[in-house]
C-alpha cells in the first residue's frame, strides 16, 4: 500500500503561551491542591507540552482547556505554555516539570519513560503494527491499559489517554535509505530507549541516544547524519531544511502518554475529574485526526523544499523486518508473557 493510501485509509477509521524566562515558569506555578467545587477559588491547571501552538498538540490541550473552561466556569483556572523549548528546557524535562507539581499535565513520547518503566520499552519493538488501525486497537485495548498500569506505578502521574505520534521515518543527509545495506555507517538520533538503539544497530545504523534539543543541534550542525519520525515531526522542528533524503519505513508507531499530576488530579472533586477524562477522550479522537493530514502536508513541504521521499518496495519493507528479526527473541528474554502475548509476540 502506497503511504498516501495507507493515511487515507487511517483516517476513515477515527472518528498564550507563557513568555519569560524558563525561571519564571517555576516560579509562577507550583503542585496545587484543589479547593472543593463549591467554593469561588478557582482550580488552577497549567498544561504544557513541546510543540508549537498551530500543532495538533497544541491545539489539543487547548481543546481540553476550552471543554474544562465551558464545563466548570469559574471554578477553573486553565493557562498554558505550548512549547517549554521556548522557554530553554529540554524536551524530556516535560516529565518532572509535571510528575513535581511544576505544570499540572503534559504529554511526551513513551520511549522517555523506559529507564523509569522498562516494560514501557515493548512498545518501542519495531514493526509490530501493520497499519494505524491495529495501533490504535492496541492503544485503546488492553495493550494500552497496561501500559498505563505500569507507568503509574512506576511514575507520580495519572495517565488519562494517548495522544498519537504515529508511524517513524528514517531522514538523512547522506543518502537515500532503500534497504538496511544503506544505512551502514551512518549515524542516527534516536528516542531514549534501548529498543530503538538495539533496532538500528541491527539495521547497520550507528544509534546516538539524544533529547529532541541536541539532536536539532546536530542535525542543523551536520555532526548528525540521520535521525528518525513521523514526517510531521521533521518539519515541525525544521529538520527537513538539513535532511535532503527521507524514507516511509514505517519502523515503529509511538504514543504520547497524557499525564497529570497525580496529588493535583486526585485531589480534585470528582465532577472536574470526570469531566476532564472526557475532554481527554475527546481531544485524543480530535488530534488522531489531525495527525493525519499533518502527515500528508509534512510530505508535501519536504518535497517543496527539494527533499526527496522514498516509498519502500514490499521487498525492501521485508528487509527491514528481517534484519531486525533478533530483537523479538531479545524481547522474550526481557518483558513478561502477559505483555508479549497481547502483541502476538510470546
Amino acid at each position: 500500500m502506497r503511504r498516501r493510501e495507507f493515511l487515507t485509509a487511517s483516517a476513515a477509521i477515527g472518528a498564550g503561551a507563557l513568555a519569560g524566562r524558563a525561571d519564571v515558569l517555576a516560579a509562577q506555578t507550583g503542585p496545587q491542591r484543589a479547593p472543593a467545587v463549591s467554593t469561588r477559588r478557582p482550580i488552577r491547571i497549567f498544561m504544557g507540552g513541546y510543540s508549537p501552538a498551530d500543532t495538533g498538540f497544541s491545539l489539543s490541550l487547548k481543546r481540553i482547556g476550552d471543554r474544562i473552561v465551558k464545563a466548570m466556569g469559574r471554578d477553573v483556572e486553565v493557562k498554558y505554555v505550548y512549547n517549554i523549548l521556548d522557554l530553554g528546557y529540554r524536551a524530556e524535562d516535560i516529565l518532572w516539570l509535571v510528575e513535581s507539581g511544576v505544570l499540572t499535565v503534559g504529554y511526551q513520547s513513551s520511549s522517555y519513560m523506559t529507564d523509569r518503566v522498562p516494560d514501557v520499552g515493548v512498545a518501542d519493538l519495531p514493526f509490530i503494527f501493520q497499519d494505524t488501525t491495529g495501533a490504535r486497537g492496541a492503544m485503546d485495548g488492553r495493550f494500552g491499559q497496561l501500559l498505563t498500569e505500569r507507568i503509574e506505578a512506576g511514575m507520580d502521574y495519572r495517565i488519562l489517554g494517548y495522544f498519537e505520534n504515529g508511524f517513524r521515518h528514517i531522514s538523512n543527509r547522506v543518502r537515500a535509505i532503500h534497504t538496511p545495506a544503506d544505512l551502514k555507517g551512518i549515524s542516527i538520533r534516536v528516542l531514549p530507549s534501548k529498543i530503538l538503539a538495539r533496532t538500528f544497530e541491527l539495521l547497520g545504523a550507528n544509534p546516538k541516544i539524544m533529547d529532541l534539543t541536541e539532536a536539532l543541534v546536530g542535525v542543523k550542525a551536520g555532526t548528525l547524519d540521520a535521525q528518525e519520525n513521523p514526517f510531521f515531526n521533521t518539519v515541525t522542528y525544521g529538520i527537513h531544511n538539513f535532511h535532503k533524503f527521507h524514507s516511509a519505513t514505517n519502523h515503529v508507531y509511538l504514543s504520547r502518554p497524557i499525564f497529570f499530576h497525580r496529588p493535583s488530579f486526585d485531589a480534585w472533586p470528582r465532577e472536574l475529574q470526570t469531566e476532564m477524562r472526557a475532554a481527554v477522550a475527546d481531544a485524543v479522537a480530535f488530534q488522531r485526526e489531525l495527525h493525519i493530514k499533518e502527515e500528508v502536508d509534512a510530505e508535501a513541504a519536504i518535497k517543496k523544499v527539494g527533499g526527496e521521499v522514498v516509498e519502500l518496495t514490499p521487498a525492501q519493507h521485508k528487509e527491514f523486518v528481517s534484519a531486525v528479526t533478533p530483537i523479538y527473541g531479545e524481547a522474550r528474554k526481557m518483558y513478561s508473557r502477559e505483555v508479549l502475548g497481547l502483541l502476538n509476540l510470546t
